[in-house]
């Protein structure tokens, strides 16, 4: 699994253990629901500041995101 990947699945793990939609977690970080969507795909990378964006909505610090799980 590359680092794109374990973002992605991160993203998704936290966003399903916190009860948020895709579209909810999309409109609570400010970033569209279609890019979230390629983003928890793998299939788009992100810069710094979108993964803080949804890391602050999904109330974790930014560097769990990155945490082989």
């Amino acid at each position: 699994m590359n680092l794109r990947e374990r973002v992605a699945k991160n993203i998704i793990d936290y966003r399903k253990s916190v009860g948020l939609s895709q579209e909810n977690l999309a409109k609570r970080s400010g970033v569209s629901r279609s890019h979230l969507g390629k983003i928890e795909n793998a299939r788009y990378s992100m810069n710094i500041d979108t993964i803080e964006k949804i890391a602050r909505a999904l109330d974790v610090e930014a560097d769990v995101l990155f945490e082989p799980r």
